[in-house]
């Protein structure tokens, strides 16, 4: 009996050194703060490399994207001739991760038709309180839904025509973001874009803002539900020269960059531009409202927009207006209305005021799952410009259509 006691008591103590040992190793290892191996590896969609603890990480991303665009023209509206053509329309490789926990970056490039240009370039900072955001560097100006929504996940692979005639684009600047399920808010200050840093003694000036609210967004018996409602501004002034001419002498134009309008046809990224104003302007303020409603597989989206150009005019005292519209300053319009239903039961996401992936149910390759159809939509849009105005040395044609239909397969 006292051999079983001691026996037992030997036990317990074997026990005790034993969880003295592990709690030892678990307080040497939190105080190591990680090693230089202390990382996870992990792959979804893309290799992405963080620290154990959350406080860094590192992902890589990109893109491929190709079209077919096939022109026949009745008449020769543009000046080219018919084209049968592929292209790489997008091809960008990039990073993003975090640092220190709260310091966001991302970085990317895109190599399509042999160009190199920046796309994002940014750093964020997100510790100051639970979804609002400091942005810098080279990102997107926050105007229109379309605009806003990644090339990755819209509905065409071209954007609404007016985004490309008002200059809707990514430009170097500074901005705030506030961002939830059902608001957003976002504003910023912005100079030019990347490759224009060093063209202009006094470089673009763009003021910007966007508000949504989606009074619905939510899932009822697994069926996703979304409206969406938003309005957004912008300032811009041209970018100037400043040298001063000597006295008595005109202003050179040529000396300042001049904004211009112009736009493709509906989707057709190798066609020419059908509609275009001379490059005469030095002022522009646009404004847009945007809705879009989700019901299970089936999506509605549409943005009214107006832009409000100034015509340049003498800068310098005593010198001579450029003479080209009589002094008239144009209002143009865009808009464009669209519908889409997934085939195959998919629905679009919606997060903080932009449209996100869309998870296919039963993909053709990955994960394991594959062999599937993919995810099948037939959708439509009515795309509308109007460049013609008051100033008849401006005039522009309105353009209309489009009708294509999308496959996604993964």
């Amino acid at each position: 009996m006292e051999e079983l006691e001691a026996a037992i008591a030997d036990l317990q103590q074997q026990v005790k050194e034993a969880k003295a040992a592990a709690a030892a190793a678990q307080a040497a290892a939190a105080n190591a703060g990680g090693g230089d191996l202390d990382l996870k590896v992990k792959w979804k969609g893309a290799p992405e490399l963080s620290s154990s603890d959350g406080k860094f990480s590192f992902k890589v991303r990109g893109r491929l994207q190709t079209d077919y665009n096939g022109i026949d023209q009745d008449f020769d509206v543009t000046g080219r001739p018919d084209v049968s053509a592929f292209e790489l329309r997008r091809a960008r490789l990039g990073v993003e991760g975090v640092v220190f926990y709260n310091v966001a970056y991302k970085f990317e490039v895109d190599f399509a038709n042999d160009v190199t240009a920046i796309k994002d370039a940014y750093v964020e900072y997100n510790g100051l309180a639970d979804g609002l955001s400091l942005r810098a560097g080279n990102f997107k100006t926050p105007n229109s839904l379309d605009e806003m929504t990644s090339s990755r996940f819209l509905t065409f692979l071209e954007r609404a025509a007016f985004v490309e005639a008002w200059g809707l684009d990514r430009q170097i600047g500074g901005g705030v973001i506030y961002a939830k399920d059902h608001f957003t808010l976002s504003a910023g200050i912005f100079g030019p874009e990347p490759f224009e840093d060093e063209l202009f003694l006094d470089d673009v000036k763009t003021g910007a803002a966007r508000l949504t609210v989606a009074p619905i967004n939510r899932e009822v018996n697994g069926v996703h539900q979304v409206l969406h409602l938003g309005a957004s501004w912008r300032l811009r002034e041209n970018a100037e020269d400043r040298r001063s001419p000597s006295s008595g002498s005109t202003v050179n134009p040529f000396n300042d960059e001049f904004f211009r309008y112009r736009a493709r046809g509906a989707d057709l990224h190798l066609a020419d531009r059908f509609v275009s104003t001379p490059q005469i302007f030095d002022e522009d303020t646009f404004w847009g409202l945007e809705g879009a409603a989700i019901w299970g597989p089936v999506h509605v989206a549409g943005e009214y927009t107006q832009l409000e150009a100034k015509v340049a005019k003498a800068r310098f005292p005593g010198a001579i207006p450029l003479i080209c519209c009589n002094g008239s300053d144009p209002t143009y319009d865009g808009w464009y209305l669209e519908a889409g239903w997934f085939l195959t039961g998919e629905t679009r996401s919606y997060k903080e005021g932009e449209f996100g992936r869309i998870k296919v149910k039963n993909p053709v390759l990955g994960g394991g799952k594959g062999g599937g159809w993919g995810a099948w939509q037939i959708a439509g849009r009515y795309d509308v410009i109007d460049l013609t105005d008051k100033a008849q040395t401006i005039q522009g044609n309105p353009i209309s259509g489009s009708f294509p239909s999308s496959l996604s397969a993964n």
